[in-house]
C-alpha cells in the first residue's frame, strides 16, 4: 500500500503542474485542488486490497478527466465516506430502531424545514412542538460517543492545547488513532451564508474584525462555526443563535479602522435569526474542523479543505451534518459582478436539481497517526497577516485570493 501511495503523491506534484488547467489564477488554484482531492479521496476508496492497476487508471483519469467529472467523483467518494460515519453513529445512538422498517427516518426532520417565505415572515413552528418531535437517543455524552465512534473507525478527534509554540496558538485537533489519506476527518460546522446573506453575518461588512472562524469556499459561501462551538451534549434544535459575543475583537487584533466599522455595525434583531434551525447531533464527534490550526513555520499541513454539497434528500443523514442555512435552504440565484453579488431572477429551482448544502470537510494528505492536525489558512497577501502566520506556499496564496 506505501507503494501505491507513493504513485499517487507522485501524480499530485506532477499534475499540480498540468497545462491542462485554466490559465485564470483562482480557477486555476480551484482546479489544483480538485485534482488532488480526487487522488487522495479516490486512494482512499481503493481501500486496504488496492491493486498497482487500479492505482495507475486512477491516475490516468486525473489527468485526462475534467475537472467537472473529478469534482463530481470527489462528491462521490466524500459522500460514501459520510454515508457509513453517519450509519455508524446511527447504529450507537438508535441501537434498536436504526434497522426498524416501520420507522421513517424522515419523520424527525420533516418538522424543521422552512421556505424562504416562512424565514421572511416569521412562520417558525413553536420551540416545544419542534422539541416533541425529536427523537429519544441513547443517554451518551459527547466524549463517550467519540469513543465509541472510534472503535467503528479506528479514530476519533481530540481537542486540546496546540502544540504550537506561540502565544496565540489556542486549542488544536488532534486526531485520536490511526487515519490513511484520503480520509474524511472533520466537518465544518456552523451557520452557511450564501452571499444573498453576507449583510446578515455578525460585524458585516468587517466580518473577520472579531471572529476568527469563518471560512469561505471558492464558491463564495461562508461558514460561521463561531456559534458551535464545541458543540453540545445532546441532540437538539439548533437554529445557530447561541450566545456569541461578536462585538469583542481578538486580543491586539483591532486598529482604529476596526474599532469604527465595530461602531457602524448593527446587531441582528433577535426575530430575523429565530425563524429557522433543523435538529442536528450536536455530540457529533466530526464538527470540530474550525479547531485546526495553521501549521507553524517549518511544518507542513497534513489535511486539505474539501468542499462538500450534502444533498438533503439524504434526510437520514441531515441530523449529522453539523449545519444550517442561514435564510432557509431555498436555493437564489446570483449573479457577480467583481466583488459584488446580486440577486438574480427566479429562485425556482427549474433544473430540477435536488437541494444542497453548501458545507466543508476536511480530508487527509498523508497517512496521520495521535497527530495534531494543520490545515493551511491560505490568509491573502494582500491584506495584514497575524504575526504567527508562515506561508505554505506563497503562490497558492496568490492564486486563491486572485
Amino acid at each position: 500500500m506505501a507503494f501505491l501511495f507513493n504513485k499517487f503523491q507522485e501524480a499530485v506534484r506532477t499534475l499540480a503542474k498540468n497545462p491542462m488547467f485554466a490559465r485564470d489564477a483562482r480557477h486555476l488554484q480551484f482546479e489544483a485542488d480538485v485534482n488532488r482531492l480526487f487522488l487522495y479521496t479516490s486512494y482512499y476508496r481503493l481501500g486496504e486490497h488496492a491493486e498497482e492497476k487500479d492505482a495507475e487508471e486512477i491516475i490516468d483519469l486525473a489527468s485526462k478527466a475534467s475537472v467537472a467529472d473529478q469534482q463530481k467523483q470527489v462528491q462521490d467518494n466524500v459522500h460514501y465516506q459520510l454515508t457509513h460515519m453517519c450509519q455508524a453513529m446511527d447504529s450507537i445512538l438508535h441501537p434498536d430502531v436504526t434497522n426498524d422498517p416501520s420507522k421513517d427516518p424522515s419523520e424527525a426532520h420533516s418538522h424543521s424545514r422552512h421556505s424562504g417565505l416562512s424565514f421572511a415572515v416569521g412562520g417558525a413552528a413553536s420551540a416545544n412542538k419542534q422539541s416533541a418531535a425529536i427523537p429519544a437517543t441513547q443517554p451518551l455524552t459527547r466524549i463517550e460517543l467519540s469513543n465509541k465512534f472510534k472503535d467503528h473507525f479506528g479514530y476519533t478527534l481530540d481537542i486540546r492545547a496546540s502544540g504550537i509554540a506561540h502565544k496565540d496558538a489556542g486549542q488544536g485537533l488532534f486526531l485520536s488513532g490511526e487515519a490513511n489519506v484520503g480520509a474524511v476527518l472533520a466537518i465544518y460546522p456552523g451557520v452557511i451564508y450564501s452571499p444573498a446573506y453576507y449583510r446578515y453575518i455578525p460585524g458585516y461588512p468587517r466580518i473577520d474584525a472579531c471572529n476568527n472562524y469563518l471560512i469561505t469556499r471558492y464558491d463564495g459561501t461562508i461558514i460561521d462555526a463561531k456559534p458551535w462551538c464545541l458543540g453540545g451534549e445532546t441532540r437538539e434544535l439548533w437554529d445557530g443563535s447561541d450566545l456569541v459575543d461578536y462585538a469583542v475583537p481578538p486580543k491586539g487584533s483591532e486598529n482604529n479602522s476596526d474599532r469604527v466599522w465595530r461602531m457602524l455595525s448593527k446587531p441582528l434583531e433577535k426575530s430575523v435569526r429565530g425563524n429557522f434551525g433543523e435538529v442536528l447531533e450536536r455530540r457529533n464527534p466530526l464538527a470540530f474542523g474550525h479547531f485546526a490550526n495553521h501549521p507553524p513555520k517549518g511544518s507542513s499541513p497534513n489535511v486539505m479543505i474539501c468542499p462538500y454539497d450534502f444533498p438533503l434528500t439524504e434526510k437520514e443523514m441531515r441530523v449529522y451534518i453539523p449545519n444550517i442555512t442561514f435564510g432557509g435552504e431555498e436555493p437564489i440565484k446570483m449573479k457577480r459582478f467583481g466583488s459584488f453579488y446580486f440577486k438574480s431572477g427566479s429562485s425556482d429551482n427549474q433544473a430540477g436539481d435536488s437541494l444542497v448544502l453548501k458545507t466543508l470537510v476536511l480530508v487527509s494528505t498523508r497517512s496521520i497517526h495521535d497527530e495534531e492536525l494543520f490545515l493551511n489558512y491560505r490568509y491573502s497577501n494582500s491584506k495584514r497577516r497575524p504575526e504567527w502566520y508562515s506561508p505554505v506556499d506563497e503562490e497558492e496564496d496568490k492564486r486563491r485570493w486572485s
